[in-house]
């Protein structure tokens, strides 16, 4: 077995509907089945989904505050008074701060921009800024991506005589500032029927207002601030996205072409990933390291040299932020570590001093993927005792619901359900952390905190051939709102399992599957996933969840499915008998189970049939100490702790059992398999330990004739080679015959060892051959050995597979 990282899901979609679909459109029946999935109920809407252009952006007008935006803009442009847009630090202020920009010079505004910074200034509209506005004699200050919640400062604006125009897309609080207009769709009766415009949508609707047309050349900038603050690409934003990357394809600004250069993105391909994981990433690194002007001065030059020096400078600074990064995420982890173990588990609250304020949301988000818990992040200043952090969320716990919960021990916060920061006093951080485990306490169950992986269907590989693939583009963009579809595959045959990456950190697998005499063969990567490569047998049957895609290489084309996740649901067997390296091997599969998504145990158990073994396991076996739990087999075959690493652990819910050595009996390898139940993958040793090794039983007629010997000489010295060699041509007994025979006598009491002698008890008691262990062990041994050492891997594992379904049918009829 392998368990797969998250929950799975398998979308249900009305048949009669998708066979409308592709009858109507001429769609794959994937394509079809997707799009009902994706909740569209009509032929009509299906084509707009699909195809939608510029006839279905709505009338920005619906915006509540727009007409008298509107007339203020154009009454400032009038008189030449002097604009100031006021954005923010991340990629959507700046996306936003920068179509404002075209937009103002293209309307023959005098206007600048400004963007406060990170770390000097926090976020949003502070009274510095204001003061330095109004000393520069500016007139009207537009906001772009923030002031929703600016109450006090736009009210210190009215006093100074300074007009502010408020556009933002955040949830806004109860009361709301008192600016000449504000403009956001999710602002309390404003009738805008989408609601889910990012910052740089909002200021798109008011060029489009003040155009009078919709501004298809300002669209890069809509698209490249909706995808990089992760809003869901569906109605108005699903528009703006597909227009926008269309135009990327074949930039008209020089930032962008300069951007998507450095980025190493050919720029007929641009998509929405592209735009999440390498454009929006350099021009968020200059607002977390820098001041966020630099960017806009990217996205705002017209000179192709200044362009290029600039992005070059970004790619730098992203580099740097990617390390600072990688420092933070692991100390973040330590103390999220700590204080889950102090049973503070439901949401992660993380603080350390003069951490970079700048990338604690990146942080935030790493902590969410490794634990899977609602997290915040919050750098300290050690000379304020402010800390100010930001948030990332899990699916059902609303963070912006949560922190207004909170709001008596919060100075300033603001967001959304997913993402949120805040800022607050260190006096108050115990109780802000107790009250934030106290609200996700009530609100989410135990199936909450783990990740759920929505597949839109189930498929065959020979259900998927390229074209159907190809096809799936119609369907792009995919992002938020509208995820890249994912399949779900079942019973893969695995062939050639490999690790790929400088430190073997991807997964590379061979998968086959046949339906109907149709063969079909696909690669499948999963990033992240080296880890597990030890843990999936050759042999296993595989099911995957993740995306379609076309690997092109050399001109070829071939399907591929980038995993996501992956499962094996049947007990693995790993043949280590007769392999070498041992040691080796069980701890590079200490390292991955450790690494691993698995849960639960983390180490693996070794198993010893006989007391026997224990000694020369514990001298000679893989030489790491007590760090390896190990069970022994006793006369009852029950297994015992042998030592304290295993008195730690119950054998029933170890998940990798070693069996190391060789079974006493037939029955002794079923009990011990019966105890296993929690068993998911089994590597079998079979290592000869014990002094009777060999599988031929002697004869009673061969120890009557050992016991005369002894009889008749007094004593035996078995260290003597020269009289240990003659007895044995004497007797016809090999000398490993004749050490079998002595050990059984002793083990029934019928000699005593003195040094190298062995002698004839005086008056041993009565006892059979068959009450020793050894002789039992010997007379079962050929019966063991056809099924431990001579038979094949797949045999060996069909075997086991056997026992353990017949212990699951028991105890079914037991139930």
């Amino acid at each position: 077995m392998l368990a797969p990282k998250a929950r799975w899901s398998i979308g249900n979609a009305d048949e009669m509907l998708v066979e409308t679909f592709v009858r109507e459109l001429q769609v794959d029946p994937l394509v079809a089945r997707l799009l009902v999935l994706r909740d569209i109920r009509t032929v009509p809407d299906a084509e707009q989904y699909m195809h939608g252009g510029v006839q279905y952006y709505l009338d920005p007008y619906l915006l509540d505050g727009m007409l008298p935006a509107v007339e203020r803009i154009r009454l400032a442009i009038k008189n030449e008074e002097f604009i100031r847009v006021y954005g923010d630090y991340d990629a959507d202020g700046v996306s936003s701060t920068s179509l404002m920009a075209h937009l103002l010079k293209g309307l023959g505004a005098r206007f600048d921009t400004y963007i406060p910074h990170r770390i000097r200034e926090g976020y949003g509209l502070n009274r510095g800024a204001i003061d330095l506005a109004k000393e520069q004699g500016v007139d009207l200050l537009i906001t772009v991506d923030t002031g929703i919640s600016a109450v006090q400062e736009i009210a210190y604006c009215q006093e100074l005589g300074l007009d502010v125009i408020v556009t933002d897309h955040h949830e806004p609080p109860d009361e709301l500032p008192q600016a000449l207009a504000v403009i956001n769709p999710k602002k309390p009766g404003c009738p805008y029927p989408y609601k889910h415009l990012a910052g740089v949508g909002v200021a798109l609707k008011l060029a489009h207002a003040l155009l009078e047309r919709l501004p298809e050349e300002l669209l890069e900038f809509a698209a490249l601030g909706t995808v990089a603050d992760l809003m869901p690409l569906t109605g108005e934003n699903r528009l703006i996205v597909k227009q926008g990357l269309q135009r990327m394809q074949d930039s008209a600004y020089s930032g962008f072409r300069a951007l998507i250069g450095v980025s190493g993105i050919d720029n007929k391909e641009v998509t929405a990933s592209h735009i999440g994981f390498s454009l929006a990433p350099r021009i968020n690194a200059s607002g977390r390291l820098e001041a966020a002007d630099i960017a806009v001065k990217l996205l705002t030059t017209t000179d192709d040299q200044e362009a290029e020096q600039i992005a070059y400078e970004l790619d730098a600074l992203n580099k740097e932020r990617q390390l600072i990064v990688e420092e933070m995420v692991k100390e973040a982890f330590v103390l999220a570590e700590q204080q889950m173990a102090k049973g503070l588990d439901k949401v992660i609250v993380v603080v350390k001093e003069e951490w970079n304020v700048g990338v604690v949301g990146i942080v935030a988000s790493k902590i969410v993927e490794k634990f899977y818990r609602p997290t915040l992040v919050l750098s300290l200043d050690p000379a304020t005792g402010i800390a100010k952090g930001s948030a990332r969320s899990i699916a059902g716990f609303d963070l912006h619901k949560a922190l207004t919960a909170c709001d008596e021990w919060l100075d300033h916060y603001g967001g959304h359900q997913a993402a949120a920061g805040m800022s607050l006093n260190q006096i108050h951080l115990d109780a802000f952390t107790q009250k934030l485990n106290e609200l996700a306490a009530a609100t989410l169950t135990e199936q909450d905190y783990i990740p759920l992986f929505k597949a839109d269907a189930v498929c065959s590989l020979p259900d998927v051939p390229i074209a159907s693939i190809e096809q799936l583009e119609k369907l792009a963009p995919f992002g938020m709102g509208n995820p890249a579809p994912k399949f779900m595959f079942a019973d893969l045959l695995l062939g050639e399992i490999r690790t790929m990456g400088k430190e073997k950190q991807h997964l590379k697998l061979a998968l086959s599957q046949a339906k109907e005499e149709v063969s079909c063969a696909v690669e499948a990567v999963g990033f992240g996933k080296g880890n597990l490569a030890t843990l999936m047998a050759p042999a296993a049957k595989v099911d995957v969840l993740g995306e379609l895609s076309i690997n092109e290489w050399n001109g070829v084309r071939k399907p591929q499915i980038v995993m996501q996740d992956l499962r094996i649901t049947h007990m693995q067997l790993f043949d280590w008998r007769g392999a070498g390296q041992l040691s080796a091997k069980l701890q590079v599969l200490e390292n991955n189970l450790a690494s691993s998504n698995q849960k639960s145990v983390k180490t693996p158990a070794v198993v010893l049939f006989d007391e026997a073994d224990v000694n020369r396991f514990t001298s000679t076996a893989f030489q790491l100490g007590d760090d390896v739990p190990y069970w022994v087999v006793q006369d009852d075959e029950q297994v015992r702790p042998g030592n304290e690493a295993a008195r730690l652990n119950d054998f029933a819910h170890m998940q990798d059992i070693i069996l190391y050595t060789i079974p006493r009996s037939i029955a002794s390898l079923q009990s011990v398999l019966q105890q296993a139940s929690g068993m998911m993958r089994c590597y079998p040793v079979f290592a000869e330990l014990g002094p009777d090794s060999g599988s031929t039983l002697p004869s009673r007629e061969m120890f009557k004739m050992l016991y005369g010997t002894l009889q008749k000489d007094g004593s035996l010295n078995v260290q003597d080679v020269r009289i240990m060699t003659s007895f044995s041509k004497r007797s016809g007994l090999s000398p490993a015959m004749i050490q079998f025979i002595l050990s059984v006598f002793e083990e029934l009491g019928f000699v005593d060892r003195q040094g190298p002698h062995v002698r004839l008890q005086a008056s041993p008691a009565k006892k059979d051959l068959t009450a020793s262990r050894l002789y039992q062990h010997r007379l079962h041994r050929q019966e063991v050995e056809s099924i431990v050492m001579y038979s094949s891997a797949k045999e060996l594992e069909q075997w086991i597979a056997e026992q353990l379904q017949k212990e699951h049918h028991l105890l079914e009829e037991i139930i």
